[in-house]
């Protein structure tokens, strides 16, 4: 057997970043007759860093980017971070980070190892994306929107994001002693992600044997103003917020449709898991029309509504509402099944070995 090539991931933290179960299973799921896999992230936070730990594989708890100021000592701050890098004989460092910080991939060109970055988040404008563009050996995106943000750049594919489909798929649901139906999302509250949106269109939608539950880390000015929206509008009784938790799939099987309002603004969505775990899983989704979702829903036009148009969003709800239990059970089954066909971990986990090995056996 040949030497294993030696892959380091680094991402922010697995606490904040939505994309730590994905990488995560990447990770796992790794060949590891063939590759070497070690993880670098900047924090112990958040429970799902247990998870990481109890796959065996070295975490160095360290910063593999540096602030560009003081310009006086960059190169050196850089330097050390290269250093590292070099510590650990890397063959390739695969980037998780969301933001358009370059001087990780400077110090991976200082070590002479490979490096190169998924595209997480919509968005292109600053100069430093740019660079960080230039840097890259290789440029993963996961829509289709993405790849014309690199238009000279002939090192990039589109590698949609993965799941674990057999982890999110329908379970056991409870019967409920009423005919209420269940509404559900998933997001850490930010403004971008629209949930006010969501929250007027369930004030207006006529028949009120209906609830909203939202997932996601609420302590903050946003999540205050989304409770006082609800209470505002007279429909708190039909909203709950239960924070954060680390495992959604019970909730999410316990609903009648999964919802995801982001307005087309911002950083917008690159490809929102918590979509693709409620599409896995086997519920009806409605999401807005904009980058990243209409991609996860481009086989589900009828699906999707105008972003930040709420009587739009009422008038999809109230036709799942109207839909019989076999109908909207028959969507589930289509989404769940488009998503094993096009999401599939094992494609994920097949295009990054190939792709690993072709870089750094220089066949790319």
């Amino acid at each position: 057997m040949g030497k294993r090539l030696r892959i380091l991931y680094t991402i922010p933290n697995f606490n904040t970043a939505g994309s730590g179960k994905v990488l995560y299973d990447l990770a796992k799921g790794l060949d590891k007759s063939k590759f070497d896999v070690e993880i670098a992230c900047e924090n112990r936070k958040g429970k799902f860093f247990e998870e990481v730990e109890n796959l065996g594989l070295p975490i160095h708890i360290v910063k593999t980017k540096t602030p560009l100021k003081p310009y006086h000592s960059l190169f050196s701050r850089v330097w050390k971070i290269a250093k590292f890098y070099k510590q650990h004989d890397y063959d390739l460092v695969h980037s998780w980070q969301w933001s358009s910080d370059w001087t990780e991939s400077l110090a991976a060109r200082f070590a002479g190892c490979k490096w190169i970055y998924t595209k997480k988040a919509m968005g292109f404008k600053s100069k430093h994306w740019k660079i960080k563009s230039w840097l890259a050996h290789f440029i993963i995106t996961i829509n289709d929107d993405m790849q014309a943000y690199f238009p000279n750049k002939k090192a990039q594919k589109l590698i949609p994001l993965g799941i674990d489909t057999e982890y999110y798929s329908k379970q056991v649901r409870k019967e409920s002693p009423t005919d209420t139906f269940h509404i559900i999302t998933v997001a850490n509250l930010v403004p971008v992600k629209g949930i006010e949106i969501l929250i007027r269109a369930i004030g207006l939608v006529a028949e009120k044997n209906i609830k909203l539950t939202i997932l996601g880390d609420d302590n903050n000015l946003y999540g205050d103003e989304m409770k006082q929206l609800s209470v505002d509008l007279k429909i708190d009784h039909l909203v709950t917020f239960l924070g954060k938790k680390l495992d959604v799939r019970p909730y999410m099987s316990e609903a009648d449709l999964y919802v995801i309002p982001t307005l087309d603004e911002g950083r917008k969505e690159g490809m929102p898991m918590a979509l693709v775990e409620a599409m896995s899983i086997g519920i009806p989704l409605l999401g807005s029309n904009i980058s990243g979702i209409n991609f996860v829903l481009r086989a589900f036009q009828d699906l999707l509504f105008e972003a930040g148009n709420v009587q739009a969003l009422k008038e999809k709800i109230e036709y799942i509402m109207s839909l019989n239990t076999t109908e909207r059970e028959q969507i589930g089954v289509s989404l769940r099944q488009y998503c094993i066909d096009h999401f599939s971990m094992e494609k994920f986990i097949s295009a990054h070995e190939e792709l690993y090995t072709q870089l750094i056996t220089n066949k790319q």
